[in-house]
Formats: structure tokens, sequence, C-alpha cells
């Protein structure tokens, strides 16, 4: 650590962070690789962090390839500024410097870097190279991020098998402490991931199902908010069930079941399409007492039953209930339940020629975030059976929607809506 003295005081500067720092910089994989293999300390070089701006290697490889944005705007004659968060047109960037800057990216994933790390401005890497329009660089960190949460799906199984055989070992030993507290894909919109949470949230109450579920609802025209503002559904997403409900219940008379009521928006769509039987499982006490005073359990095929579905889904599959279509939109649970709930319960329970869906909210909150969860959950779908299309829909502008929400949970332009149903 060396200390510098200025006018101003006395600065710790951690020069050998710099070092690797600036080796990014400079797509220097040689030195790079020296100093990951020179390092003496505990931490892995390859996530250090500088302490003005928050970069990571990753950070500084990418934003070293960042275009002359003036030079490309005269000669473009592109209108002054760009809207936060839009991509860039990487116009000026020399496809040389991209290329040293993809194979430093390359080589900092495989000595483990951070895909997802946060710098001062709430980035990842990859919303950086989003940002610069360096769109190579930003598929290569989406496919860091799909190997990632593959791999930590793969290894909580195995920590379960590992728990219930009562055997010792370290389980996930060497896998990143930031990786194992990463976001899980969520299936309902509720405060996106852990890793955009900046040091006041991280003091909030965390989101969790028993949390929700022992938590006072609050029901208004246009939101449904659990005790720490969170928010469970709220009415804009009412065009995006409705296109859900019109690719699953294409016609009347079929058999629908609904995981989680919420508002009631889906289940409201599901009954105007007059389905011949209509089971809705719902876990909070409160929404089932706001069913039954607006008359859900008299609307014409309705069967509603208290509680959460993987107690009830075992129990309809054992009465050999099947259904033509099928919707999952619950709150506060992770990707493993969700994973579950396809992998060992809508096979029990679709008909051959049935269909299902979700509302998909995974990751919302960030684009990387959503183009990882979609792939991640295409593999897994796979794996289990099943085909899905997505149909790109465009999301208005929701700035107006947030006030008295604890956290946005939905910021991307587009919503991938999946239609689901076994594969031939």
């Amino acid at each position: 650590m060396a200390d510098i003295q200025d006018p101003l005081g006395s600065i710790d500067v951690d020069t050998e962070q710099q070092e690797v720092l600036l080796a990014a910089s400079q797509h220097n994989i040689q030195r790079l690789r020296q100093l990951i293999r020179a390092n003496e300390k505990p931490e892995n070089p390859v996530n250090v962090k500088d302490p003005e701006t928050g970069y990571t290697p990753l950070h500084a490889a990418i934003a070293a390839c960042e275009p002359d944005t003036e030079e490309s705007a005269d000669a473009q004659q592109l209108p002054n500024g760009v809207p936060n968060g839009e991509p860039t047109p990487a116009l000026n960037a020399p496809s040389s410097v991209v290329d040293r800057g993809r194979d430093t990216v390359k080589f900092l994933l495989q000595e483990g870097a951070i895909w997802n790390d946060l710098d001062a401005n709430n980035e990842t890497p990859g919303c950086l190279a989003r940002r610069l329009g360096l769109d190579e660089l930003y598929d290569l960190l989406v496919d860091a991020g799909v190997r990632a949460e593959m791999l930590l799906n793969r290894l909580d199984g195995y920590e379960e098998i590992m728990d219930g055989e009562e055997e010792s070992g370290e389980g996930a030993a060497g896998v990143e402490e930031k990786e194992v507290q990463e976001d899980q894909p969520q299936t309902e919109p509720e405060p996106g991931d852990s890793t955009n949470q900046n040091a006041t949230e991280s003091t909030e109450p965390a989101v969790s199902s028993s949390r929700y579920l022992q938590s006072n609802l609050s029901f208004q025209h246009d939101r449904l908010l659990d005790q720490d503002q969170n928010g469970v559904m709220m009415a804009w997403e009412t065009d995006i069930m409705a296109k859900s409900t019109k690719a699953l219940l294409p016609t009347t008379g079929l058999r629908v079941l609904n995981v989680g009521h919420g508002m009631g928006i889906v289940d409201n769509l599901f009954q105007a399409q007059q389905p011949s039987a209509h089971h809705i499982i719902e876990a909070h006490p409160d929404v089932v007492a706001d069913m039954k005073s607006k008359g859900w359990h008299e609307k014409p095929g309705v069967k509603i039953h208290e509680g959460r579905w993987q107690d009830i889904l075992p129990n309809l599959i054992n009465e050999g209930e099947t259904f033509d279509a099928i919707y999952y939109d619950t709150f506060a649970e992770s990707y493993s339940d969700f994973r579950e709930f396809f992998q060992e319960q809508v096979i029990g329970l679709l008909d051959p020629d049935g269909k299902w869906g979700f509302f998909n909210g995974m990751g919302a909150d960030r684009q990387i975030s959503y183009d990882v969860y979609q792939k991640v959950v295409e593999m897994d779908l796979l794996e289990a059976g099943f085909d899905v299309d997505w149909e790109e829909i465009k999301v208005p502008d929701l700035e107006g929607e947030w006030s008295g929400v604890r956290r946005k949970y939905w910021v991307v332009d587009n919503y991938r809506l999946p239609t689901c149903r076994y594969l031939d």
C-alpha cells in the first residue's frame, strides 16, 4: 500500500489493485496473468474494485473499448445526448480494440471474474457494455451469467441431496460468495435481484415467502402491496395478462388452473372465456378473504384452494385432475420453487394438448438479468420436456406507477410473454 501526500492529505492506494485494473484497461492479458499468478492475498485479484469508480477489471476492460462518441455524433449527425440506459452505437471503436477487449473479457471470466458485480454507478459490466453499444461484449456477459446461474442451480440440487443423506463435505466450496448471494430469477415481479440493491436498500426487510404470507396486505384500486410496500401485483400488468389469457384459453369451455390470485386480474380474464372448470390456488389469507367477499366461490366453475401450491397440487394430481391451461403467478418465491413447479407438478396436471404460462418478471429490474434468465428458463424447460414460444410486448412508460412502492420491479422496455407446451 503506497501513501501519497497531497495538499488535501494522504490517500492510501493499493498499487497491486491498480496494476490489475490498469492491465485490464490496456487489455494486457500477459500482465494480468502474471499479476494473478503472483497474488498471495485470499481475494481473487480479478474481482478487485477501484475505490472511486467501483470498476472491476471487467468494467475496466469494457470501458477501454468505449467509442469516441463526439466524433461519431459529428460524423453521423446523431442527436445530442442519448437516453440514460439506451445502447450507444459503437460506431468509432476500432475493431482491433474491441477484439482485444473481447479476449480480455473472456480471460477474466475464465479466471473467476464476477459477471454482475456493480460499480459506483450501479452498473454491471454487461450494463456498461450495453450502454456503450458493445453488443459482442454484452453477449459474452449474458452467456457468463447463464453459466453461473445454471451452475448454482445444479449446486443447489447437489447440496439438497447431501443434506438429505447427512453426508459431510463443503458442497459448494470454491463458488464465490458474491455469486452464492446472486439474485434468483423471480417469477413474480417482486423487487428484483440482490445485486441491484444499494447500501440503503440492503438494510430493508428481505422479501421471502414466509414473511409475505404473514404480512398484512394493502388492497388499492391499482395495486396490491405487502406490509413492506413491495408491489405484489399492479394494474399495469393487465394488458400483459390479457394476452396470456388469449394464448392459453383461445376458446370457451376449457379447464384452467391459476396459481396465485392476487388482485384477480388474470382470473377475471379467465372467467370472461367461460371455462368449464376454473381452479384457483391462493396462499395468502388476506387474498382469500378478499376473494370470498367478492363472491369468487360462487362464480361458475370456480373452485378455490386455500394454501400453498406445494401442498395442494400433489393432491390434485392424485385425484386425477387435468387442465387445458395453467398459469403461474406467485410472489416471493425462488427460481428453485418455480423449477419444481414445472418439473414436478405441471407434467402431472397439464392435458397432452394443453398450454401453460407464467408471469415473466425474472430479473426485470435489469436488462442483462432479464436476458440471462430467459436463457436459463429455456434450458430448464427443455430439460423438463417443454417447448416455449416468446412474444415480445412493448411495456408502456411506468415512471408514474411507482409512487408509494418500495422499489421498481420493472425497468426493461419489453415484456417477453411465454407460452409453453409439451415437446412434440
